[in-house]
This record gives C-alpha cells, structure tokens and sequence, in this order.
C-alpha cells in the first residue's frame, strides 16, 4: 500500500467480528457480539459514537414505539440500556454527554476495540469471502487491517459493496418488480436527501439577526414546505430542510452540504424578519448548526430476502425473525425542500402495522458469504426501507446482527448457517431482552417447576415469557413499595443466576431530544424501581443475597451461586409512581 512506503505506522487485527460504522445499528452490533464473548472490531469515521443520534447530527431515535398513537413496542436491548443511563446520567438533554455515555458503554467491553476517526478505504477477498479490511486513522495518521471471521456493514452508505463486489442497489424499483404499490412506474436512481437541522435557544432579551449575504432568501411563509403551519416550532429545526435526492446522495454530499446551510440559514431569516409571527421569535437565536447532513438513503445490500412493502404490509411473520420495525414507510420526496416549487408533499406516510418482524435473511448478503448488514443499507427496497431506516429499527437489527455474529464465529459457520439454528438465536436475542413479536422467551427448568407466589395479584405473568405489553395484556406482576414475590423449590437447588424485566414505563418518552416534548422525562422513569432486594431462602429463614440503590436499569441479572430452597424478589422505592411492574423474574 502506498501508505506503507510513505512511512505511516499500520496496526494489524486479527478478531472474530468486524463492523465497519459506529452509528446507532453499528453501536449496537458491535456492542452485543463482545457482550456475546467475539473479539470485536468497531471500525468508525467520525470522532464520535452514534451517528444521526450523536452531537454532530442531533436526531431523535425513532422507531416502533409512539408512532400513530401506538405506545409500548419502544426497543428494549441495548438501546433501551443506554437511553435509560441517559436519563439517569443526562437529566438537562446534552448531546455531548448523550455521547460520552455511548462512548463509555463500548469501552466498558472488554472484547471491543473502537477505533474513531477510521474511514475504510480498502478490502481483501479470499473467494467470495471477505479477509480483511483497512482503515485510514486520520488523527494518528496509522493504517487499521482488521482481518476477521464476519464483517458487519453499517455505514449506512455501504461502503464496503464496492470495496468488495457486494450486490445492491441504488435508487428505486419499478412498481412490478416486487408488485409495491407505492413504487414508481419505472425504476430510478432517486433516493431520499440529507438534512441539516440547526437548534435554537431563548434568552431574556431581544436577539437581532442578520444573514450572512450567502443565505437564500423566503419572503414568504408559502415559499417554505407546509406553509405557516411548518415553521411555527423552531427550537429543533426542521427535517423538510432536506435535498440529496435528485443528486447522488453519496458523491455529493459536500455540494449539498453547502446548499443545505444557505436554506438553514435563509428558514432563521424568514422566522426572524420576515415571517408574520417574527415577533413571537424576537428572544430567539442560533445556539447550533448542522454541518455533517444526516443522510437517509443511499446504497442498500442485496440481500438473501429482500423485504418489501408487501412483506411489511404482511407483519413479516417470519419463521427466521430478528429483529422488527413499526414506523410507517415514510417516503420522502427526492426533490425534498424543492417540492413546494412544484406543489408536491415532503413526504407521504403510508401505513405500516406496528410491529413488523425483520428476518434474518434480509441481513446477509447475497454473494459475499460473511458479510452482514444493519441500518439503512440492509437488505430492503426502497418502499421497505423507508420504514426501516430509522434509528430504532436499525439498533433492533443491529443487535440481532452482532448477536448472529459471534454465534457464527463461534461455530466457525457463515451467517446463513444460521438459518438452520434460529430458535436458538432467538433465544439469545430474548434472553438480552431483545423484543421479538410473537416469539416467547423459554424459561430454565427451575423456574418452570417453582412454586410462584405473592403478597398480591397475580405473579403468573412474569414467567409466562413475554416481557412487556402487549395489546391490552399487561404481561406483568404489578407491584407497590413492600410488595414481594417469591419461588420455593420442591428440593433446595443450586441458583446460579436471577434475572428481572423491571419496569422502565414502556408507554413514555425517553428519546434523545434536542427539542422539549410536553412528555419529556428528566431523569428516570417514575415506576422504575430505585430500591429493591433479593432475598434467599434456606430453610425457614429469608436472608439477604442483593440490595440495590439508585437502580436505573430495566434488565438486572444477578449472579447467586447459592444453593436454596426459594429466591424472593422485594420493592422498596420507586423513583416516584405509586405502582412499578415486574415483566419477567426467573431463575437458572
């Protein structure tokens, strides 16, 4: 390599798994196949962890949950952990410590090694499978080759299919080929654009503004996508603030960039001087501006089932379901900001169910043998992944990925091989409390053959293996302060571990926000226990084996290695609501 010659340092890298983009899917993957015991590689080209969520972007994770009025089927896994650290260690909504905790959640892994600031620029085959990778690590000026078992791409511009011959495509498919009918007609290299937000703050007293001579100039409210309806909340910004689709979303990021900040800046003028309501922003100025476009479309993998919206309209029940989605298929217009010229909508929701399961296959390559994929480059056409493409649905796949990663690489198998096995990746995912419609968690023997009580209600549900609400079934024991419920065994038994779904009030708000929603929490949920024990029995007498303070975390597991005759699980503070439910409590 030239670089080589030129004296740069190159570091090499021999692991189990690869993943190559360290946005939100990206996170995820690498996250949960180190926590699944794979020597990692998360290779990043940003200076920090999240992409579209993290500070340089500043979007809201979206997902299945709170989209058309449906509430409950928020990702759980972990997303789920690091929003509620959020909440525990962020309460004033900083994108930079939002950051750090995603930053301290990957180095907290022992298996992982993060490199940032690493673009991937070149890729060894041996066959039709992919050896190695390279990376360019700007600030340390070292070549990273990381030869691994499988690679992961996230990068969400698939930078690594004309790296390695990989199929996909580009733009949007005919209305036959897969009988879509929100397809176009004919096939086409459109795609959904990019979008610079920009964030807003309100001070005590008057805040002049001036556009710099560059900014485009909107006189009036109807220049602008929805008219005097659409600008009216302006602390965020506005995703309409959006073009890329009529260009090559990858190639001409950099032009489109610049023309993105002369609209940014030409919206802030029309709010602050030339808008009818300008006086209601008088105290309103510039905090932030987008200047890395959060992108939504580019080139995505053929893969060996490619989901469509036929497949989403279905709830893609799935016999190799991983992962699931539920936003609607969320289509942008490719002229994006332009289409008000020409009288056309933004975008068109068209409706989804919530959920939708997401397979396995639609994850994996078609040609290059171990190569995986998650976020908005999955396996999907362009109907499909206009659902698919958001945040949540992407940690929902990238968990399944990273976790279908180490589970290959520890059988020495390709991806696909793990078709033939995927109840027991199913298992795995439920068992690091990855939500999968329609597919219940198998509890160990010892907590099926337990006698299960409690001081009230029925404690039933948490073993009846579906760890959250669903529909008008809570799927919970519902508890108040004191509360507690307990198993005895028949004969005194070896407990190695406990695990609890605790409640994290699956039907709030605990996205990362720039902006401040009526429903925004600061701090943890109010039903999530703050104070809980378990207690053993042996014999007659109930003695204490955990005390917990200051919990914050959903998923607790707890590692007892003690042998006894029951195991009693006791509330004794919430962080504020009168009531907290218990979705799951069993023992291995």
């Amino acid at each position: 390599m030239a670089g080589a010659k030129a004296g740069f340092r190159r570091i090499e890298h021999d692991v189990d798994f690869c993943v190559i983009g360290g946005g939100m899917a990206g996170f995820c993957a690498a996250v949960a196949a180190a926590r699944s015991g794979a020597k990692t590689v998360l290779m990043h080209d940003r200076p920090v962890l999240g992409g579209n969520a993290s500070s340089e972007c500043r979007m809201h994770i979206c997902g299945a949950d709170r989209h058309n009025g449906i509430k409950n089927l928020r990702e759980t896994g972990i997303l789920e952990e690091v929003r509620l650290e959020n909440l525990y260690r962020n309460p004033n909504r900083s994108f930079s410590v939002w950051d750090t905790v995603l930053y301290e959640t990957a180095l907290r892994e022992p298996d992982l090694t993060v490199l940032l600031n690493c673009s991937c620029l070149d890729a060894e085959m041996r066959g039709n499978a992919i050896r190695s990778v390279t990376g360019w690590q700007l600030t340390t000026e070292t070549y990273h080759a990381v030869e691994a078992r499988v690679f992961a791409d996230c990068s969400g511009d698939g930078v690594l299919a004309p790296l390695t011959g990989a199929e996909f495509r580009f733009g949007r498919e005919a209305r036959s080929e897969h009988g879509e009918s929100i397809a176009p007609v004919k096939a086409d290299a459109r795609t959904m654009g990019m979008t610079c937000l920009f964030q807003s703050r309100r001070y005590d007293s008057p805040q002049p503004f001036e556009p710099p001579p560059w900014a485009r100039r909107f006189d009036r409210c109807e220049d602008l996508p929805y008219g005097p309806r659409g600008h009216r909340w302006w602390q965020m910004g506005y995703w309409w603030i959006e073009l890329g689709g009529e260009h090559h979303s990858i190639h001409d990021t950099e032009t489109l960039r610049d023309e993105l900040l002369k609209i940014t800046y030409g919206v802030w003028d029309h709010i602050k001087n030339r808008c009818p309501h300008r006086d209601d922003a008088g105290n309103w100025a510039l905090e932030w501006i987008q200047f890395l476009p959060a992108k939504r479309e580019s080139r995505r993998y053929v893969a060996e089932h490619m989901l469509t919206q036929n497949d989403i309209e279905a709830e893609g029940r799935f016999d190799d379901l991983v992962a699931y989605g539920g936003w609607s298929m969320d289509d942008h217009h490719p002229a994006g900001f332009e289409a008000v010229r020409i009288g056309a909508p933004a975008t068109i929701f068209h409706p989804a169910p919530s959920p939708y399961g997401i397979p396995l296959r639609s994850l994996i390559s078609r040609n290059v043998s171990n190569l995986m994929f998650a976020g908005r480059d999955a396996g999907c056409t362009h109907a499909a992944m206009s659902s698919t493409r958001v945040m949540g649905t992407g940690c929902s796949m990238g968990e399944a990925v990273g976790t279908a990663a180490a589970m290959a690489a520890a059988r020495g198998v390709d991806p696909s091989k793990l078709l033939e096995a995927v109840g027991e990746l199913q298992q795995a995912l439920l068992y690091r409390d990855v939500y999968l419609p329609w597919v219940r968690q198998q509890f160990p023997a010892l907590t099926g053959r337990a006698r299960l009580s409690s001081n009230r209600g029925n404690p039933e549900p948490v073993r009846d293996g579906i760890s959250r609400p669903v529909g008008d079934d809570p799927h919970c024991w519902t508890a108040r302060p004191g509360d507690v419920i307990e198993y005895r065994f028949a004969n005194s038994a070896n407990v190695t571990r406990a695990t609890l779904a605790l409640d994290s009030g699956m039907d709030l708000n605990i996205a990362m926000s720039c902006h401040q929603p009526d429903d925004q929490l600061f701090g943890p949920p109010p039903p999530m226990p703050k104070v809980f024990e378990l207690q053993g029995l042996t014999g007659e007498e109930w003695q204490p084996l955990v005390a917990v303070n200051r919990n914050r975390q959903r998923l607790r597991r707890f590692d007892i290695g003690r042998r006894l005759d029951g195991l009693r699980y006791v509330l004794r503070e919430t962080w504020g609501a009168a009531e907290s439910r218990l979705y799951a409590f069993y023992v291995e």
